[in-house]
């Protein structure tokens, strides 16, 4: 059974392509044009172990919000489409992730409910290189809006702006990861309603 979600999403203001294969090897090929975001995504990929692929060509000269909320929206678009009905699938997942000083807690509910609940550091530093910090939780929601999964991120310590933003982008893959896994076990959809 091929697991692949793949969403094309152009507006005036974007272009995206995402594609990705929950059944990979976390191979990443990502270009959104936002050095940082970019980086996240690869940790995504990567530790999720999925295939992924981001291309994005964004109003840049305005600045980064619409290609960041625009790829995110496309990936959590593509993300439940890979997942399909979700006969099989674990459902729920947590993963907890240290990055130096930072620790990030990450629990997932592949539900077919949108819901996120997002704690971090207060007064982190505003950038990291071009990137808004306070970008993180958008691109959490848009993808969350499109994935249609309850996801509960919470930073209960860290420092470095740089290590509290990775280590969440680290367990959410993980997270991602093992809730999207199949259960041998588990025959039919993971739920008492008999859909997600």
């Amino acid at each position: 059974m091929s697991r692949v979600g793949r969403v094309e999403r152009t507006t005036k203001e974007t272009s995206v392509l995402v594609e990705i294969d929950l059944d990979g090897t976390g191979k990443v090929d990502v270009s959104t044009g936002v050095g940082f975001y970019d980086h996240m995504l690869d940790q995504l990929g990567r530790h999720g172990l999925f295939d992924l692929t981001v291309k994005t060509e964004g109003d840049l000269h305005i600045d980064s919000h619409h290609t960041i909320e625009d790829s995110s929206l496309a990936l959590g678009a593509a993300f439940r489409q890979a997942l399909g009905d979700k006969r099989g699938i674990v459902r729920f997942a947590n993963a907890s992730v240290p990055l130096d000083e930072s620790l990030a807690q990450v629990t997932v509910d592949l539900s077919g409910r949108p819901y996120l609940v997002h704690t971090e550091p207060e007064n982190m530093a505003p950038m990291i290189g071009a990137y808004d910090t306070t970008m993180t939780r958008h691109i959490l929601e848009s993808f969350v809006a499109q994935a249609q999964i309850a996801l509960h991120v919470h930073v209960p310590y860290g420092r470095n702006a740089h290590h509290i933003v990775e280590c969440q982008f680290k367990a959410l893959a993980r997270a991602l990861r093992y809730a999207s896994e199949i259960d041998p076990r588990q025959t039919g959809i993971p739920s008492t309603k008999g859909a997600l």
